[in-house]
């Protein structure tokens, strides 16, 4: 999935993946009834799993304490983060529907944009340039990095960011951020030790469910950070789940009734107002042939 970006196109034939003629990878055709033996399979081992996850999470929790327990090393930042919202896009599952849900939002308070690797692009799809886009800058489109916002490439601790070269390669310049932890973890940390007043989050992985699908075995960063930030959370992801507005044929009658009866008060108390209404009348008899 390395070599896969978001548009590109694949081609399967029978088990083979492939890109441009070239086979990438191999695979299982599914069907039905072989994806709910499987699907029955995982709830069996979901159990486990659950224990085997959660141990592992507080094993390296100890480990990666640090995260939480020192300031970030952050370069000079081109934005001001006291006293604003922070939105944090991340391409996690509904991302897009959440983000066109908070649109209102976005337009009313303006809050600092950060897109962390794809979730950049998903903020451009709707018309917003990011401010900061912070990641690995292996998941985002050039012209999204060209679009005039800081970049700062996720480094490991040592200092070492593979990032850069691809920076460097499309002639931009970045900043680095060195931590342990997943990129949407450091995004709100960094907010966070800004001074930001609020952090809002689309798309981002908080669950157990959201880290076996990307195969990780644990989610101690996550866990560390969520409980030094979790007082200026707000995880809107599901949103779009919450409340999906319907327009209902009551509502279109209700607006037409209200706007009938100011001209029915006119027609009473004005002769002219009365002649007009009858135009009217006939001329929609006419045209209808009543």
């Amino acid at each position: 999935f390395d070599r896969l970006k978001d548009g590109t196109e694949v081609e399967i034939n029978n088990e083979q993946i492939i890109i441009n003629g070239l086979v990438i990878g191999r695979g299982t055709l599914l069907t039905y009834e072989l994806f709910m033996e499987r699907k029955k399979q995982a709830e069996k081992n979901y159990g486990q799993q659950l224990e085997k996850f959660i141990q592992n999470t507080m094993e390296y929790a100890t480990r990666e304490i640090d995260i939480v327990g020192k300031d970030l090393v952050l370069p000079k930042l081109k934005v001001n983060f006291r006293g604003r919202h922070t939105l944090i896009v991340v391409r996690g599952k509904d991302y897009r529907e959440d983000l066109k849900v908070i649109q209102p939002y976005i337009h009313e308070v303006k809050p600092v944009l950060i897109g962390v690797d794809g979730g950049a692009d998903a903020l451009r799809d709707f018309g917003y340039c990011p401010d900061i886009i912070f990641g690995d800058m292996d998941s985002i489109t050039d012209a999204t990095l060209k679009c005039g916002a800081q970049l700062i490439v996720h480094a490991y601790p040592d200092g070492r960011a593979p990032g850069m070269e691809r920076i460097r390669s499309l002639g931009l310049e970045a900043a680095i951020i060195p931590a342990t932890g997943t990129s949407e973890d450091v995004a709100m940390l960094m907010a966070y030790q800004m001074e930001t007043e609020l952090i809002v989050a689309v798309g981002t992985h908080s669950n157990v469910i959201d880290f076996l699908e990307k195969g990780r075995r644990g989610m101690a960063s996550t866990f560390l950070v969520r409980l030094k930030v979790g007082s200026i959370l707000v995880d809107a992801k599901g949103v779009s789940k919450l409340y999906r507005q319907k327009l209902k044929f009551r509502y279109i009658a209700q607006i037409v009734a209200a706007a009938l009866i100011p001209l029915m008060v006119i027609s009473v108390v004005s002769p002219a107002g009365n002649q007009l209404l009858r135009l009217i009348y006939i001329k929609l008899r006419l045209i209808f042939r009543l």
